[in-house]
């Protein structure tokens, strides 16, 4: 596989750093008590996040899950809106009233991050669908957990994208658990052949490694880009930070933990930037960087005005 160029690799670590310090002081907020309801964190999975974002071009789409906020991050949007709205504030990116497991950004081609195990893949198939209608040239990715594999509209949805040759990127990020539960314990077969069997390339990558992520997506977008169809990326990462903010995870094996905290994304690109090369100094001050941009996102959520009452069901449609 040909070494990354250096710019990418720097733009791959700035995105994980950041998603990395949001998602560790939304859990210090969370402990707190200072976030409504449940929050879901991809900590240890930033190399899906950013190495697939950064593959796509800035008319592309994207559909993602409950554990979407490196999703979004990722894909551009900056940490003040989605940290307000997941404080449930008006300065939110939906006006503080969707939360952590409904982010939505129109303008950075986000269709939404989705509460229903898998609900984003039929968003991103149609997004798939009308970008082939419109011949523009637009790719969508849907990305989702090994889990929503065992919900039927997830392979209904692969089926449609492969005999429509869409433009779709379907991303699984495989971290072995379907919320407290082993995967293995509830997946009959493997994940890998599942896909295969719907005639589309899979791709089975190690999903803690950012450079490989992209490389993979790469080829992905510029396969589907080309009008040759679907490709899946089953990208194998681990979730350091439990399926929520609040969950001890003590149904994890303890060595496997540890097993997979080797392998931490962050560190792994930290290495090769320095081995190429980089000053270590400079990758500190990115990483200062990413750490004040958070700290003033917080700041500033904790600071504003709640929704106002009256604009409850504004959007809501029956």
């Amino acid at each position: 596989m040909a070494e990354l160029d250096q710019k990418t690799q720097l733009r791959l670590w700035r995105d994980m750093v950041l998603i990395r310090a949001f998602e560790t002081r939304l859990q210090t907020l969370f402990r707190a008590g200072r976030v409504p309801g449940l929050t879901h964190l991809c900590t240890g999975q930033e190399a899906v996040a950013a190495g697939t974002c950064a593959a796509l071009a800035e008319h592309d789409m994207i559909a993602s899950s409950h554990r979407g906020h490196g999703h979004t991050l990722a894909r551009g949007t900056p940490p003040g809106p989605v940290m307000a709205e997941i404080l449930g504030r008006a300065t939110g990116l939906c006006g503080g009233r969707v939360g952590s497991m409904h982010l939505f950004d129109a303008e950075r081609g986000n269709l939404g991050t989705n509460g229903i195990v898998g609900g984003g893949v039929p968003l991103a198939v149609g997004a798939g669908l009308a970008a082939r209608a419109a011949g523009d040239g637009r790719v969508a990715a849907a990305f989702f957990g090994d889990g929503a594999l065992n919900q039927g509209v997830v392979l209904e949805c692969v089926n449609m994208a492969v005999i429509w040759t869409l433009p779709v990127l379907m991303v699984c990020e495989h971290n072995g658990y379907g919320e407290f539960t082993a995967s293995d314990e509830v997946t009959a077969g493997d994940i890998r052949d599942r896909l295969a069997a719907y005639d589309l390339p899979v791709e089975d990558i190690d999903g803690m490694d950012a450079s490989v992520v992209f490389e993979t997506a790469a080829r992905a977008v510029a396969r589907a880009r080309a009008g040759k169809g679907p490709t899946a990326i089953l990208a194998r990462a681990w979730r350091f930070s439990g399926h929520h903010a609040g969950d001890a995870q003590d149904y994890k094996d303890d060595a496997e933990t540890k097993a997979w905290r080797a392998r931490d994304p962050i560190e792994r690109l930290r290495a090769r930037l320095e081995a190429d090369g980089v000053p270590a100094a400079d990758l500190d001050a990115i990483e200062a960087e990413a750490g004040a941009r958070v700290a003033k996102a917080a700041r500033d959520a904790l600071a504003a005005r709640e929704p106002d009452s009256a604009q409850l069901l504004q959007g809501v449609y029956a």
